[in-house]
């Protein structure tokens, strides 16, 4: 039988089916066209961004790093030119590790260099081009010009590089750069700057090349480059010129400060010099010193081990970060705050028996038999310990730290460097801040003796004692000690001065200053350092000082010849000149070498004679004698016994109050 088709059903099922198809494609072309509205109209700036940013690369260019010259125009840090490896993976035509393993037959490749280039490749983008050796020889570069065409995506590039052309002179003041580590990378991205630095390889890692990094690196340019979708460099689209750092101009004579290097040969010690009237650091010296060129390309393993485990600590930076006690250099301030304060004047006299009794604690002199009658001009002169045991318990532990403060002892003298370390001026609040137990927390009125003398608790930089001196001579107006006087434009050269006006100053009667700089003055006329400031041109005030470096026993009687060497007595020696109108003042401690007539005071001669003379010295460097078997002065060597002082009323040597001439007779030299 013949099956009659419903052709109108059929046709009506195939409309649906159309319609539906239809309905279905105008759905998709809604949405395509939706997406499309989406895409270009309200996502196509973010969109265009995208794809620009895959088109086109922007490679820093890092900028030239200032020069840091001295006062005087020598350039104590520089850049210069040397030839570089350089690869770019993206245009290599062979493994990356096959490519290093055949250069490395050409130049010299070691293990560290393709540590430090593997980790540019993890940090970098493929098409930059990336050094794998530095500082290329010429027979190096030579050998690979000769067979540079086997090697594309391999070149040699000039770049630039720090030096230090005076190698150890001065290298803890100017410091060092370094690569950038990770902690580095850290700290920059948190930083500000972050984008300043995209690029840069090297950072300031100490000395004034931290602390003035800023200033030196300049601003990053960069190179807008045109890549492919494969990532190589098509071509250079356009460029933006990096701007040079600026340049530090310090106010250090490196002529001066070569002098005093010279004159400490090996010993160990510190040097600071001031122009009181501006702050203007004239040379910071710290010795040992190391040569800062070890440092820019990392470290070798031998030469950081041999500078680590030296027991003379040449990375020390002494004059920043060496404590000391002041000795007797602290006898000229003490004298001060009793002028100021009124418990003495300059005819106050007192009888030295050589010793000063304080509860059961005898404190000595340094002088066996003592001074005999000393008034305050001779106290300074012939450096007199009992005169100041008995002054310092008059004035209490209180008033010597109020009226010490503001010369800068045991403060941050602002000095701009970083890691200043403040020392310790004692107070009673310090000590209760400074210890836990409530037994040691107590001020002992004998612990106050001691600290009159430059001993005790008190422990101050070399740098700090350099400032309070340069405060005293500029009768007691502050200037802020500083290294850069100036800092000048990398671009139009323009200048500006780092610190132009003074910081504050001591309420101090000129008469009481003027009367200390006389016995400063006589110290070196008629006193302990007559003998190094002999036929002097110049008039000049200074005061030795020596000062404990281990305890020793009540018992013992100090024979530096019976002693290690790095537990003798510190030199010291504080000094102005010329006395009228001082144009330089220091501070030097030359560590266990005994008296400061002996050690410090010729140093300082030498300083002093350069700067204000021009004068060089044509003789040998004066050996600084290694011991001296005088006994010590109880400055700083003031030997008491094992207990804790007794608070009772001391036993004083009453003043006489006699009126005296201010010219006292000959006193032994400390």
């Amino acid at each position: 039988m013949t099956q009659i088709k419903d052709t109108e059903r059929e046709l009506q099922l195939f409309r649906l089916r159309l319609s539906v198809a239809g309905l279905v494609v105008f759905v998709c072309f809604g949405l395509l066209m939706l997406r499309f509205l989406w895409l270009q109209g309200i996502r196509h700036s973010e969109y265009a961004e995208r794809a620009e940013s895959n088109r086109i690369s922007v490679v820093p260019a890092v900028p030239n790093r200032g020069l840091i010259v001295d006062r005087n125009g020598v350039i104590l840090a520089r850049n210069f030119s040397a030839y570089t490896l350089e690869i770019t993976p993206s245009k290599l035509d062979r493994p990356l590790e096959v490519v290093i393993d055949e250069l490395s037959k050409l130049v010299d490749i070691q293990p560290k260099d393709r540590k430090r280039f593997k980790r540019l490749t993890e940090e970098s983008k493929t098409f930059e081009s990336l050094p794998i050796r530095t500082r290329l020889s010429d027979e190096e570069v030579a050998r690979f010009a000769a067979q540079g065409y086997r090697f594309p995506g391999v070149d040699i590039q000039a770049r630039l590089f720090r030096q230090y052309p005076l190698g150890q002179t001065a290298s803890h003041m100017i410091g060092y750069i370094g690569r950038v580590n990770k902690k580095d990378a850290e700290r920059l991205e948190e930083g500000e700057d972050a984008a300043n630095y995209r690029g840069t390889e090297y950072i300031g890692k100490e000395g004034l090349e931290k602390s003035y990094e800023k200033e030196l690196h300049g601003i990053t340019g960069y190179d807008e480059i045109e890549v492919s979708a494969g990532g190589r460099a098509v071509r250079t689209l356009s460029r933006t010129s990096p701007t040079p750092g600026n340049n530090l101009r310090l106010s250090v004579d490196i002529e001066l400060q070569k002098i005093v290097e010279q004159a400490f040969g090996e010993r160990r010690g510190a040097l600071v010099a001031i122009e009181p009237a501006t702050g203007d650091i004239l040379a910071y010296v710290s010795m040992p010193t190391f040569d800062p060129n070890l440092f820019v390309e990392g470290i070798d393993v031998k030469s950081w081990d041999d500078l680590n485990t030296s027991l003379d600590k040449p990375l020390l930076n002494r004059p920043l970060i060496g404590t000391y006690p002041a000795g007797s250099t602290f006898k000229p301030y003490m004298a001060l705050a009793a002028l100021q304060s009124g418990k003495r004047t300059p005819e106050m006299a007192i009888n030295d028996p050589g010793y000063f009794w304080f509860g059961n604690n005898k404190f000595r002199d340094d002088k066996e038999g003592g001074h005999g009658r000393v008034d305050m001009y001779k106290s300074i002169v012939q450096s007199c310990n009992t005169y100041y045991y008995n002054l310092a318990n008059d004035l209490g532990i209180d008033a010597i730290h109020d009226f010490m403060s503001p010369f800068g002892f045991g403060r941050l003298t602002g000095v701009d460097l970083e890691n200043e370390r403040t020392g310790v001026l004692p107070s009673m609040e310090w000590k209760r801040k400074t210890y836990k137990k409530p037994d040691q927390q107590k001020w002992y009125a004998g612990e106050t003796i001691s600290v009159g003398i430059g001993q005790g608790y008190n422990s101050f930089t070399p740098l700090q004692l350099a400032h309070a001196i340069a405060t005293l001579t500029n009768n007691g107006i502050v200037m802020k000690p500083h290294l850069v006087k100036m800092i000048e434009n990398g671009t139009n050269k323009s200048r500006k001065l780092t610190v132009a006006k003074e910081s504050f100053r001591i309420p101090l009667k000129q008469e009481n200053v003027d009367f200390i700089k006389n016995a400063m003055i006589g110290v070196t006329k008629e006193g302990t350092s007559a003998r190094s400031f002999m036929n002097a041109p110049y008039v000049s005030g200074g005061k030795t000082g020596t000062a404990q470096a281990a305890s020793m026993s009540k018992s013992v009687k100090y024979d530096a010849s019976k002693i290690n060497e790095r537990l003798r007595d510190h030199s010291l020696y504080i000094a102005f000149a010329p006395a009228d109108k001082p144009k330089i003042a220091l501070a030097i401690i030359v560590e266990n070498a005994g008296f400061g007539a002996a050690a410090a005071a010729p140093i300082a001669r030498l300083a002093m004679d350069y700067y204000l003379l021009g004068k060089k010295p044509n003789d040998p460097m004066p050996v600084i004698p290694k011991a001296t078997t005088k006994p010590t002065n109880a400055n700083d060597a003031a030997q008491t016994s094992n207990s804790k002082p007794e608070a009772a009323k001391p036993e004083l040597v009453k003043p006489d109050t006699t009126k005296t001439s201010t010219s006292p007779s000959k006193g032994s030299a400390q």
